[in-house]
């Protein structure tokens, strides 16, 4: 029988280890990976293509949508379960939108973390409780219903990077190195983004992200 690979994704390295521990008890299952932050996790899905990537949320660089983004830009095969702490409709809606495939709060039993990866492996999208389809059905009608007027819509994948990043503290060229891009890239991109979203100062744009729930209060 075909061995299910795994990547797992975890910056904090106890956590990883007993998510590690909980999915190599099943039996089929084999850790082939691991990474520590959102730029590894890349590099790590790109390398070995697993057939599972187990990815947290929140980390130092870039966060676990980020990444979803990342590697459906260059694989559509490798399945992608967000493990997160919020239940937050923003969180959902996005990883969803970027191509994540199940979504588990870190909550959660082991049992409900096992049964999204043969879920989603089956084809099917999965939601831990108490998350559920009818849920997530409402959160992405109510996402399109609202986005022609609302301004965060409009902004490119690169201004959200920096939008998240920049609210999260980081400071111009720590946000350059970690996207591998210019200052004044960055720069340009902080600027374009605080005008689309009428933003002004850097209180304002911390507040809206965390309205938006893409930077959480106990950060």
């Amino acid at each position: 029988m075909k061995k299910i690979s795994i990547v797992l994704v975890e910056d904090h390295s106890i956590v990883r280890q007993g998510v590690r521990a909980l999915l190599e008890r099943e039996p089929g299952f084999v850790i082939v990976g691991e990474a520590e932050n959102g730029l590894q996790a890349v590099d790590e899905a790109r390398k070995l293509c697993p057939d599972i990537l187990v990815l947290d949320i929140e980390m130092p660089d870039i966060n676990g949508i980020e990444v979803t983004r990342r590697v459906r830009e260059f694989s559509k095969s490798i399945r992608i379960i967000i493990l997160s702490m919020y239940e937050n409709e923003a969180y959902v809606v996005e990883a969803f939108k970027k191509g994540a495939n199940g979504y588990v709060l870190k909550g959660s039993s082991g049992s409900i973390l096992v049964q999204a990866v043969h879920e989603v492996l089956a084809g099917h999208q999965y939601l831990g409780p108490p998350l559920t389809t009818e849920m997530l059905n409402l959160y992405m009608n109510r996402a399109v219903d609202s986005s022609a007027n609302d301004p965060f819509a409009s902004l490119t994948a690169r201004e959200r990077e920096v939008l998240h990043m920049a609210a999260r503290g980081f400071s111009s060229s720590k946000i350059a190195k970690m996207l591998s891009i210019s200052t004044r890239t960055v720069e340009v991109h902080r600027s374009n983004m605080m005008r689309k979203l009428s933003i002004h100062s850097k209180t304002e744009l911390v507040m809206f992200a965390i309205q938006k729930g893409i930077v959480s209060l106990k950060q």
